[in-house]
């Protein structure tokens, strides 16, 4: 959307977080252990690498991606009928100079959903590979009531801020 080429590499970085981390310093630790794992890759020599983490948070617990089918009702659960917060973690690495990290926080609010509802959403499996097991950009739209800041960075990065980030980093 930005305009700007890349090559997407993926991270072996390490995901596990010490119990008890806020959602703010989750996603900027693993955004950042993800860039460090990219940029000890042999094709990163001299790249610019951007790396990004999502999570969505109620009441400060982080909801990540869910396990099982289950385990995405469960979240789904929580969230109905309530808002709660999604923040994406983002870290710039270039080759001359420091790293770049801040993060975005959107607040969501969700309907109140029916058990037939969240039991439709999850038997698409659409839920199963996004943080708080729904994906505004697609069927999970259906779940949203309303939103309070970056609608990208609910679906896992804020683009507008991310380059203008990349536009510093790239002048």
């Amino acid at each position: 959307m930005a305009g700007i080429p890349f090559h997407v590499l993926v991270s072996q970085a390490d995901e596990t977080l010490q119990p008890g981390t806020s959602p703010e310093r989750a996603v900027l630790e693993l955004s950042r252990r993800k860039a460090q794992a990219v940029a000890q890759l042999p094709e990163s020599a001299d790249r610019v690498i951007l790396a990004a983490d999502t999570v969505v948070s109620l009441q400060g617990k982080i909801y990540g991606k869910p396990s099982t089918e289950s385990d995405a009702a469960r979240m789904l659960h929580a969230l109905s009928g309530r808002i709660h917060q999604v923040f994406t973690g983002v870290s710039i690495y270039r080759p001359q100079g420091g790293p770049i990290s801040f993060f975005e926080q959107t607040n969501v609010e969700f309907y109140s959903l029916t058990e037939q509802e969240i039991f439709n959403y999850v038997a698409t499996g659409e839920p199963m590979d996004k943080a708080g097991g729904y994906g505004i950009q697609g069927r999970g739209a259906l779940l949203v009531k309303a939103i309070e800041g970056d609608f990208y960075n609910v679906m896992g990065l804020p683009i507008a801020r991310v380059a203008r980030a990349l536009q510093k980093v790239l002048d």
